[in-house]
């Protein structure tokens, strides 16, 4: 189920393969993503929940920081996006 605040893999489209997180949502359908990088906090992609694969991982970091000042810095999306990968090779290495 899309949340502000999860991991996310896209599975179609340029970025397919990539990471980003979930910023807002748009309805039932569409999500808002960005990873602090190459989509930056004031461009969000929208994109089609259809064509994301949601990750265990939600950031309580992002969803705090949305919560209180509607905002998250690049920086600090790019910073939760490693720290989610990092486990993942954890787990399966």
């Amino acid at each position: 189920m899309p949340e502000i605040g999860r991991i996310v893999r896209i599975l179609r489209g340029k970025d397919e393969g990539s990471y980003a997180v979930i910023i807002g949502i748009v309805d039932e359908r569409f999500v808002l993503i960005v990873d602090g990088d190459k989509r930056r906090f004031d461009q969000p992609k929208k994109k089609n929940v259809l064509h994301l694969q949601m990750q265990p991982v939600v950031s309580h970091e992002v969803t705090d920081s949305m919560r209180e000042t509607e905002r998250v810095t690049n920086a600090k999306l790019r910073y939760v996006i490693q720290k989610a990968m990092q486990g993942k090779e954890n787990d399966c290495g």
